[in-house]
């Protein structure tokens, strides 16, 4: 099978990271704001296949391997890491573009850095799309996963836990690709980014998120509690809670047009 084409840059901490950008919107048309793309944990680019054809036919797309993941550097362990880096890495690509502003769209971990980067630099972000992303994994089952990817190994480890991830209605191709595909990652570099943020919570700083926000949470959400999608709708001034009723966490592998479209909607109605 082709492997996608990758472009690469380096962050200012000297970390040689991946990025796509796909734009199949009308040629004769203009589109000053693209989409920031935002994978999730253990994920990668491709995992946006069912998005991309979708949300780039009308805006530009820019997609990235985060650091430690896909095609891009695994930092060496003597390098400090935090999602504030995560989210300065974000910053580094827009920069890399020469992109002032763009529409950010979060999954799960990758949310967290969309919800940092509207924070700390809300200039940044013209919209914000969280998928079944929190503000951080603090007091929840993750802090657990480590040790249990220590003992099994990654692949073994998802396909253990695919049910909290996954409805019964998956099909079962998927399931086995996307297990496959968490399974590439670094042991070390995952015990790495899970532990981190499963020591983060930034409850008390969403109120400073003052784009529009979309929050889409999984009705049966395994990880974490189903209450704080709610919470964070009420903490976020401009945010709207979209709920699939009965689907476990990874909404945006299971349900990707159906995400891909309630994005869509959601910058329609905001004018973009």
């Amino acid at each position: 099978m082709l492997a996608p084409n990758m472009a690469f840059f380096t962050t200012g901490d000297g970390v040689r990271l991946a990025y796509r950008v796909d734009d199949f919107t009308d040629p004769w048309t203009r589109h000053d704001v693209p989409v920031l793309l935002l994978h999730a944990a253990m994920g990668r680019y491709r995992r946006w296949y069912g998005w991309i054809p979708r949300v780039a036919r009308h805006y530009p797309v820019i997609s990235w391997d985060m650091r430690g993941h896909g095609e891009s550097q695994i930092p060496p362990a003597d390098l400090p890491f935090s999602l504030e880096r995560l989210a300065q890495d974000a910053r580094d690509l827009l920069d890399h573009l020469g992109v002032a502003r763009a529409h950010v769209v979060g999954l799960s971990a990758g949310g967290y850095v969309g919800q940092r980067l509207a924070i700390e630099s809300p200039e940044r972000v013209a919209s914000l799309c969280l998928f079944a992303s929190t503000p951080g994994l603090k007091g929840t089952q993750a802090a657990t996963w480590p040790a249990r990817i220590g003992e099994v190994g990654i692949e073994a480890f998802v396909r253990a836990t695919a049910g909290d991830r996954f409805g019964p209605d998956v099909d079962p191709a998927l399931v086995d690709w996307f297990c496959r595909q968490v399974g590439t990652n670094d042991p070390a570099w995952v015990g790495r980014f899970v532990t981190h943020m499963s020591s983060r919570d930034w409850s008390e700083d969403l109120p400073h998120i003052a784009c529009p926000t979309l929050i889409v949470a999984p009705g049966h959400e395994p990880i974490g509690e189903n209450s704080i999608y709610e919470r964070m709708a009420h903490a976020i001034p401009k945010a709207r809670l979209v709920s699939f009723e009965g689907m476990p966490h990874n909404i945006g592998d299971a349900a990707p047009e159906r995400c891909a479209a309630e994005v869509l909607a959601f910058l329609g109605e905001q004018g973009a």
